[in-house]
């Protein structure tokens, strides 16, 4: 599975990609306003640290003028994915995006019904949003294991890119039911890793190899 960092800060983008793990970068409209930066440097600037792809959404809300502002986010670098809502504007965009070769994502699904239609759109990604369906009461990593039940059985290419994960528990569920990619904040990203068990094991190794009074170097 494929790990994408959800977030618009550029130094938290230069922390996180020497660990090699950074297959992407996701933004959204919130995460470009935290910035307090121009969009189009922003972009330009992550394109250009990560290879992968790079979610930039449009903000209009009418077909016309998605595909005008998609054609000048795609423009901004090659690894730029066009970011567009799901609605039927926004698929209509997305089909057209994708009858062009421009890659997207369509953003703020909530059902397998939803995901079928951005798939029949030609979008590259569909982000199913856990968190927010688990917010209220529904079974947000249940729908990532419909989606790939449907995806498979009708052949759809459409990656589906796990989104509103908000723990290392999501972020595990997700692989696990399928999900071919998961954007996360670098909080949750960093704190794969942890596990207190391995801290703990850590330390007793350190303890013991220096009574042996050792050098490795």
């Amino acid at each position: 599975m494929k790990l994408f960092l959800d977030t618009a800060d550029v130094a938290v983008i230069k922390d996180m990609v020497p660990t090699g793990m950074v297959d992407g970068v996701t933004t959204n409209p919130s995460l470009i306003a935290k910035s307090g930066r121009n969009i189009a440097e922003v972009i330009a600037e992550i394109c250009a640290l990560v290879e992968g792809p790079i979610s930039a959404e449009a903000v209009a809300t009418d077909f016309e003028t998605m595909v005008r502002e998609g054609d000048k986010l795609a423009a901004i670098a090659p690894n730029v994915v066009v970011k567009l809502p799901l609605t039927w504007d926004g698929l209509r965009a997305t089909r057209v995006f994708a009858d062009k070769g421009v890659r997207t994502n369509v953003t703020l699904c909530f059902s397998a019904a939803q995901a079928m239609l951005a798939a029949k759109a030609g979008a590259t990604f569909v982000s199913p949003f856990v968190g927010r369906l688990e917010d209220h009461g529904a079974d947000g990593i249940g729908l990532l294991e419909e989606i790939r039940v449907l995806f498979d059985t009708h052949d759809f290419t459409t990656e589906i890119l796990a989104a509103s994960l908000r723990n290392p528990g999501h972020v595990s569920a997700a692989a696990v039911a399928g999900a071919d990619a998961a954007t996360i904040p670098a909080d949750v990203f960093k704190a794969l890793v942890k596990h207190p068990l391995t801290d703990k094991g850590l330390d007793a190794f350190l303890a013991d190899w220096g009574k042996t009074g050792q050098s490795i170097l």
